[in-house]
């Protein structure tokens, strides 16, 4: 068995790339995962559609999104469209 001595620099700079590979992993499979229609989210009839008429088709169209500047999307709606996206994260 070949026993390999990397220098701590070394360690560290496989261990950023390694951890830069796992959030860009783990950011696609996200996106893939959201790649799929609102309606999924089961959300009340005129949050969704306030969601469709500005745009927000998918449920990847919300990730990185402040749900708070959504015109029409008030406290309680920015609330339960947060906990029903979060149920819908945690099923994957």
């Amino acid at each position: 068995m070949v026993e390999v001595k990397l220098k701590k620099s070394q360690i560290k700079k496989i261990n950023k790339k390694l951890l830069d590979s796992l959030q860009n992993y783990r950011k696609t499979m996200s996106l893939m995962v959201g790649d799929v229609p609102i309606g999924v989210l089961c959300l009340p009839k005129a949050t969704e559609k306030v969601l469709l008429n500005s745009g927000f088709l998918r449920v990847y169209d919300l990730f990185d999104c402040d749900l708070t500047k959504i015109k029409g999307i008030g406290k309680v709606r920015v609330r339960d469209l947060a906990a029903s996206v979060d149920q819908f994260l945690s099923m994957r």
